[in-house]
């Protein structure tokens, strides 16, 4: 049971922005300098990362939530509508820099992928969010693949293995159930390859 919770943190949603941006960034031709990645890594990191514990923390203090883990969809609802602004504000400045429309995509791809997780509260359905951002970022690179006329299978099999992995963990821990978990990482799949198409 530690090792799935383990991978739960480990693998959690806000940390797999970060890590897929630099992906992007070691993955895909680009001319920008270390000082500009690093600026814009800072940004995602600060905005994914340390806003969203900002915000958890918050919530506990005014007791909005009950628990860090926010296991109920009650306990969801306003942390995903704070972070699906986030990440639209997020795509709206990553817009405003040249040569950077591939991170816009993900970015406004995120922000509707949340939206979709929201509206799917309303039928009592908790879409795994771990797996949103696996799915998100499995399709994104596909998309990239598409874009780039270039394969990115390697870092696609590697998501999709940590996907397995992070969904098993779910299961156990008990925190959603199948449905739920292929749910989440359906629809963060598809945002992002649909994105692609209609941009072309």
């Amino acid at each position: 049971m530690k090792f799935y919770k383990l991978i739960s943190v480990v693998l959690h949603p806000i940390v797999i922005p970060t890590i897929g941006v630099m992906l992007y960034f070691l993955a895909i031709p680009n001319n920008f300098e270390n000082k500009q990645k690093l600026s814009i890594l800072s940004l995602v990191f600060i905005a994914t990362y340390f806003i969203p514990i900002l915000i958890l923390v918050l919530f506990k203090k005014l007791k909005l939530i009950d628990s860090y883990k926010t296991k109920s969809i009650h306990e969801r609802k306003l942390p995903i509508v704070l972070m699906i602004g986030v990440f639209y504000l997020l795509g709206n400045t990553i817009e405003n820099i040249q040569n950077l429309n591939d991170l816009t995509l993900l970015f406004f791809s995120t922000s509707l992928g949340l939206m979709i997780v929201y509206l799917l509260f309303y039928f009592q359905i908790k879409a795994s969010i771990h797996l949103f951002t696996f799915g998100i970022f499995t399709g994104f690179f596909m998309a990239m693949s598409i874009s780039y006329r270039q394969s990115f299978l390697v870092i696609i099999l590697i998501i999709l293995f940590l996907s397995g992995i992070v969904a098993s963990a779910r299961l156990h821990l008990k925190a959603h159930t199948q449905r739920e978990v292929y749910l989440g990482f359906f629809i963060g799949l598809m945002l992002p390859i649909l994105g692609i198409f209609i941009l072309q």
